[in-house]
């Protein structure tokens, strides 16, 4: 009698993947204007305080509040533009001064223009001062020793700002992934061909690719594979010998013209196949050698959200990173699902306000995992458990696809 091996849950097959990574080990240093994108190797530590000096946090004066206490009324007798610095303030003086300039020694307050009347060299206050108004402290952004970013985090333009901050013109981050690609399927055209009778076009192969390049990866594209298991073999050595994942799209089903199963099992060894999830229960991982193998399923939406859920976080760990996953928010569900299925789903949606403030999660109308309108017009996916059912109002978990790098 012929028995069904359950399948495994996503959480299962995520803790193996992310077990089985091996962070790249090799480093390099580039300019910084160039590591958008790239993980940091070390941690990066400043070497000064930010603000190096106290400055103004805006146009006004500079006073001492020793002398607005006894006056309302200042001498104006000095000019002090960001770039350049003053001299002490004299008593019962002020300075003119910019925002980012040098704060004048012997000064503990900015009156901000609005709140000053001048009348030729000399001003009248407006209003009360308080000690330290308007003044950006030495070190109150950044103090020198601190550890700013960690080793492993993904740069981000803000955090080249944030470095170029402290001076630093080059990081030292890991060696990009190499990551090797191809497809299976006869029926797969290239875009910009004539269709013949049978063909598709092979709109997978962009996707990923896409998905690759906002990871940062190089990317070896090996093309589309006849559906044969000698031309699957070589293309998965080939992919295996120069890089440091192998990523194949469709082939990894039962069906007689399906050979990447067979074939990654011929030439490595398969850890896993066939997950709790709709879309894309044909997801396969294993190995081609030491090298990581990862068998995305053939329908568009399938591929598109099992590499969200499991390619992607593999590869940030492959990367370094330590954050590899979406972080999901609670939504009120415009909808009702009321067929439930055994194996968890995930649901192309788009999130809105509601009347009453809260979001809102509408579905695509068609769920199908051939319709890859669903993923373009979607802003995330929603979450429904084996065996829930949702209705109108409910709460439900939603992942916003920017939280997925898309």
């Amino acid at each position: 009698m012929k028995t069904h091996t359950p399948l495994s849950s996503i959480a299962e097959i995520q803790q193996l993947m992310l077990a089985a990574a091996q962070t790249v080990s090799a480093e390099q240093t580039i300019k910084l204007e160039h590591a958008v994108g790239r993980v940091l190797a070390a941690a990066q530590i400043a070497d000064m305080d930010v603000p190096p000096y106290d400055n103004s946090a805006m146009d006004g004066y500079a006073v001492r509040h020793k002398d607005v206490q006894a006056t309302n009324r200042l001498q104006l007798t000095q000019r002090i533009p960001a770039g350049s610095n003053g001299s002490r303030l004299l008593p019962g003086t002020t300075a003119r001064i910019f925002t980012g300039a040098p704060i004048p020694p012997d000064c503990d307050a900015v009156v901000m223009q609005e709140e000053v009347d001048v009348a030729g060299e000399q001003i009248l206050l407006q209003k009360a001062v308080h000690i330290g108004q308007n003044i950006r402290r030495r070190g109150e952004d950044i103090a020198k020793g601190n550890e700013i970013l960690p080793a492993g985090h993904c740069l981000a333009p803000q955090d080249l700002g944030l470095l170029a901050s402290i001076g630093i013109a080059e990081v030292t981050v890991k060696r990009q992934l190499r990551v090797a690609v191809f497809f299976t399927g006869d029926e797969l055209v290239m875009p910009g061909q004539s269709l013949a009778a049978g063909q598709i076009y092979n709109s997978n192969r962009f996707m990923l690719r896409g998905l690759l390049e906002k990871l940062g990866c190089q990317i070896a594209d090996l093309g589309n594979v006849p559906d044969q298991l000698d031309a699957t073999r070589a293309t998965l050595r080939q992919a295996a010998a120069e890089n440091d994942l192998v990523l194949t799209c469709g082939g990894v089903s039962v069906g007689e013209e399906d050979h990447v199963k067979a074939a990654v099992e011929a030439e490595g060894r398969l850890d896993a196949w066939k997950i709790a999830i709709k879309p894309g229960k044909p997801l396969a991982f294993g190995h081609i050698g030491k090298v990581p193998f990862i068998g995305l399923p053939g329908n568009p939406v399938s591929a598109f959200v099992t590499f969200l859920l499991f390619a992607r976080p593999f590869i940030l760990r492959q990367q370094g990173q330590q954050q590899v996953s979406g972080t999901p928010c609670m939504a009120r569900a415009n909808f009702n699902w009321l067929k439930p299925d055994k194996r968890q789903e995930y649901l192309r949606a788009r999130l809105s306000l509601g009347k009453d403030g809260q979001s809102v999660a509408t579905l695509f109308p068609q769920q199908g995992s051939g319709v890859l309108t669903s993923c373009s017009w979607a802003s995330g996916l929603v979450e429904v458990a084996p065996g829930q059912i949702i209705n109108q109002g409910d709460w439900v978990r939603y992942y916003p696809l920017t939280e997925m790098g898309c």
